[in-house]
């Protein structure tokens, strides 16, 4: 027997919105681009052709409209894999849950879920500028300590190394995007292995006025091969992604706009191009399938 989710694990507001995102199921699309910062959305949702719904609470910032006549939904997210959680369990619930009866619904519903964001490089041939698909997100963050998935034998093998060369007291995750969209929206794109870290000063090997434990992680990230995989950039999110994708069942891709190298210590002075670039080229990607 279906077992019925409680009040108390799912919170619905009083209008029937899911909690946190503020949304009812039909207020979302099937095709999801999801941006970090909430001033993001608008710079993608001026792109639709027309935008039926618009809502927002806490950094969660909600545009769904039509672009070439495919619907689509932008959201913000804030940053951090602790958002990312919430971000996708509820977008899940909206879909795969029925909120009125609060039962899971006898039919699985796959959403697919594009990232746009920024993020660092750290090999010196992808420059700031590089438009960048990740095919795996490597979580240093703790997350899926708290969940149980399958791991292939490589994921299980680079997470390991990635724990050795940073000398690590925990085991980091490594997981694969969807090779679907991969294969639609990052067609023309770098193709890349993404290093999520749980911070941006002291994770990132950033020292203001704190000495990190490790001021070269991005140097020794850097120096991994794995028969081939290197891990290319870094940001805050991807891993997150990935993971819940999995455990949910929906196709995740995180797609990056990188605006600094770290090895070259370059910065990129027209950030906003650049990520406009990226929105550009997605929203083109999947109004074509």
């Amino acid at each position: 027997m279906t077992k019925r989710i409680p009040e108390s694990e799912l919170i619905i507001n009083a209008d029937g919105s899911i909690y946190h995102l503020n949304l009812k199921p039909e207020h979302l699309a099937s095709t999801v681009i999801a941006v970090g910062d909430p001033d993001r959305v608008e710079k993608v949702s001026q792109y639709f052709d027309e935008i039926e719904f618009k809502t927002s609470k806490r950094e969660f910032v909600t545009h769904t409209g039509k672009y070439k006549g495919k619907r689509v939904t932008a959201i913000s997210t804030g940053m951090g894999t602790d958002n990312i959680e919430i971000f996708m369990t509820e977008l899940d619930a909206l879909v795969n849950v029925d909120l009125d009866t609060r039962l899971p619904k006898g039919k699985h519903t796959t959403l697919d879920i594009i990232r746009v964001g920024t993020s660092g490089s750290m090999q010196t041939d992808i420059p700031a500028g590089s438009l960048l698909a990740s095919a795996y997100g490597i979580g240093l963050d703790t997350l899926m300590a708290f969940y149980s998935t399958e791991y292939t034998e490589l994921e299980r093998n680079v997470a390991q190394l990635v724990q050795q060369t940073l000398d690590l007291p925990f085991r980091p995750y490594c997981i694969e995007g969807s090779k679907k969209l991969l294969g639609i929206v990052g067609k023309g794109l770098v193709i890349g292995n993404t290093a999520t870290c749980p911070g941006f000063f002291g994770p990132q090997g950033r020292e203001v006025r704190v000495k990190p434990a490790i001021p070269d992680i991005i140097e020794r990230l850097s120096s991994i091969d794995l028969d081939g995989f290197k891990i290319t950039n870094f940001e805050m999110e991807t891993s997150g992604y990935y993971a819940m994708g999995r455990l949910l069942g929906h196709d995740v891709l995180s797609l990056n706009a990188i605006v600094a190298n770290r090895i070259t210590q370059e910065f990129a002075s027209n950030t906003y191009d650049i990520v406009d670039d990226l929105i550009k080229h997605t929203l083109d990607r999947i109004a074509g399938h």
